[in-house]
């Protein structure tokens, strides 16, 4: 029997989910929470050998939680569900090992063969995300770049950059010119476009 646990911030979604899932004979649904930082805490409560996991959760995202597992309970096996599928978050998802990937609006056979498949091990992506992935690459930014461009998505001035960052001004202005060069941007603003775009910021 294998045994889920599954997140979800959207009540009506989560509990569709779980009724869907329980229908199988093969499954159990064993734990449901509304946050990513409840999925660690479930998982090793349960005992659970598989997470299907939102990616958009208050407090703590789906990848991000994925992670935990990977390093507190390796045996469990992770699928992330997403409602905008974006190639950087793929890229991300499989630098935390997560063992599936598929997008809302896959269809019930699908989403249930891929849970099935993640808990017997397999990894399981949606092709035609794979593909945009893979045309696109991987997020050439630095994490210290990704931080310092999450900051200005959030309306941070470099004066305030430099100082939540403990860097120098003109440190931040180098990093700043890097990331526009890196995305081939004409601006600040358009580098952060292209970096939402693909699912590069968390």
């Amino acid at each position: 029997m294998q045994r889920i646990v599954l997140a979800e911030d959207m009540h009506m979604i989560r509990v569709a989910l779980a009724a869907l899932l329980d229908l199988e004979p093969d499954m159990e649904v064993v734990a449901q929470v509304g946050s990513g930082s409840e999925v660690l805490p479930a998982v090793i409560r349960t005992e659970a050998d598989t997470a299907v996991l939102d990616i958009d959760m208050p407090g703590m995202d789906g990848i991000t939680a994925a992670g935990l597992l990977r390093d507190q309970v390796p045996g469990c096996r992770t699928l992330i569900l997403t409602g905008v599928a974006l190639p950087g978050q793929l890229w991300r998802a499989l630098d935390a090992q997560v063992c599936g990937f598929l997008p809302k609006h896959a269809s019930p056979d699908e989403l249930v063969e891929g849970v099935r498949r993640v808990g017997a091990g397999r990894r399981v992506i949606d092709p035609e995300l794979a593909m945009s992935a893979w045309e696109i690459g991987d997020n050439p930014l630095t994490r210290r770049e990704v931080e310092v461009l999450g900051l200005v998505a959030a309306g941070a001035e470099t004066a305030q950059i430099a100082t939540a960052t403990n860097l120098s001004v003109g440190t931040v202005r180098n990093y700043l010119t890097a990331i526009v060069n890196k995305l081939g941007a004409r601006n600040r603003i358009d580098a952060l476009r292209t970096a939402k775009e693909n699912g590069w910021l968390p």
